[in-house]
């Protein structure tokens, strides 16, 4: 019988890694784990992680993420008579994880993600009373998720009731987090997420180009060797991320806490997963087009460079993307997105002054070969093959705040939209991203991420 090329490529990725996942060859193929600094006292916000090492690549500072990554979707299967109970044992649980591992890379950082179908079935009163609201938006600060114009007609908006994103440099104590909340019975899983992060910033081959390769991604082979994504920049420079609180709920003023601070240090996270179409990424985009896309139109970069400066000096305004449309046609990723995304002002926080053009959004995100989960209860929907893509995940002051970003990227700027069909070659990444599901959630401060708002 002669096989399909799928069929001949799935084998190929069973030879590789055996029975196992493929994920089981992270550790063969990263080396040694980062060292890591020490973590300190455990700060009140859940989402925010000690012990993250900084190195220059390109001679810009960068951050080097924890190298696996885990999400937990699930449904909480306790009723509202038990749900006293239900917060109890799992503030147990994650107590006795606190207690064995620091909140460092390290160690283990667990973060608990509320979606509003856990509040509106189980403690709707309490959320009709405690919910922060938005000020510049007028609405509360999570919100149902919804499709943007470039996402596929088909993208799902998912209505899970809790997110576990659990993030460290040691698998072993990944699972160990694993099997504590799942052996818990608190809760029935709709899906396991999977990844990693490690570019190759001490000049060896990055684990996204070694698994891209050991997976059979089409377009695999046209990866930079050192690239810490698939597409080839670098997304974690220390200029581009939010620094500290400034994702906070309280930080920048945006929320009406409405006379209680049940929800301070808590921040609003953002899930999707989305697909990359490496082959064509490389293929149809030479260099100085893929500086274009994932930057900005008539930026000189120096051909094969990884590392694009994207510091509070480099953003650019709603004037400069109009005035790149005007003379190129294009829209680049990065430079739509900092119109909402970095701060237009000076602001001074309880004696920590953030400059005008500090970005805000904390970003999570790492790279996957999900298809697009590594398991789903809807098992239908699991691709034969592993494929690029990435889980994205994001932390912002609010959740009309992601909106803006978001908008942001399809050329919907704060002072008016520049029109693009969806999907459009000139309109930054989109042409070669498809997300395929998204969901908001809310993420209490520490003191109240075993079932919020169960005790009101």
């Amino acid at each position: 019988m002669k096989l399909t090329r799928r069929q001949v490529l799935a084998g190929a990725v069973v030879g590789v890694v055996g029975a196992g996942s493929i994920y089981e060859l992270i550790d063969q193929l990263s080396g040694s784990t980062p060292t890591r600094a020490a973590g300190g006292p455990r700060p009140p916000e859940q989402h925010l992680l000690d012990g993250i090492k900084v190195v220059k690549s390109d001679g810009v500072e960068v951050l080097v993420p924890p190298l696996h990554h885990e999400i937990l979707t699930a449904r909480v299967v306790a009723d509202r008579a038990d749900l006293h109970d239900a917060q109890a044992s799992l503030a147990d649980v994650l107590r006795g994880i606190d207690a064995d591992y620091e909140s460092t890379p390290a160690g283990l950082g667990v973060t608990a993600a509320w979606g509003l179908p856990y509040f509106e079935r189980l403690t709707p009163d309490a959320l009709r009373r405690y919910l922060p609201q938005d000020r510049r938006a007028g609405k509360p600060v999570v919100f149902d998720a919804e499709r943007f114009q470039s996402d596929p007609a088909n993208t799902k908006l998912e209505s899970n009731d809790v997110a576990f994103l659990i993030r460290s440099d040691m698998r072993a104590h990944i699972d160990d987090a694993t099997k504590r909340l799942r052996d818990s019975k608190l809760f029935e899983l709709t899906s396991i997420r999977r990844g990693f992060a490690g570019g190759g910033f001490d000049g060896s081959r990055s684990l996204p180009k070694q698994m891209a390769e050991a997976a059979q991604i089409p377009g695999a082979d046209l990866i930079p060797e050192t690239s810490e994504l698939y597409l080839g920049f670098t997304s974690t420079q220390r200029a581009g991320m939010g620094p500290g609180q400034i994702a906070n709920f309280e930080t920048l003023g945006y929320v009406d806490f409405r006379g209680s601070d049940y929800f301070v240090h808590g921040t609003h996270m953002h899930l999707s997963h989305i697909h990359e179409d490496v082959e064509a990424w490389y293929l149809n985009f030479d260099f100085d087009e893929r500086v274009a896309t994932a930057f900005r139109p008539n930026l000189d970069v120096k051909e094969g460079t990884q590392t694009v400066r994207q510091g509070p000096e480099d953003v650019s305004t709603t004037a400069d993307v109009h005035s790149d449309y005007k003379s190129s046609g294009r829209i680049g990723h990065s430079a739509a997105i900092q119109t909402t995304s970095r701060l237009d002002r000076d602001v001074a926080v309880e004696g920590v002054v953030y400059p005008k053009g500090t970005a805000i959004p904390v970003r999570a995100d790492f790279n996957t070969l999900d298809n697009p989960f590594m398991w789903s209860v809807n098992l239908d929907e699991i691709g034969e093959l592993p494929a690029a893509g990435v889980h994205f995940v994001v932390f912002n002051p609010t959740g009309d705040d992601f909106r803006r970003n978001r908008r942001a990227m399809d050329g919907q700027l704060p002072d008016g939209t520049i029109a693009f069909t969806p999907q459009d070659r000139n309109q930054g990444f989109n042409s070669i991203l498809s997300t395929t599901h998204r969901q908001n959630f809310l993420v209490p401060p520490r003191r109240h991420r075993s079932f919020p708002l169960a005790e009101l």
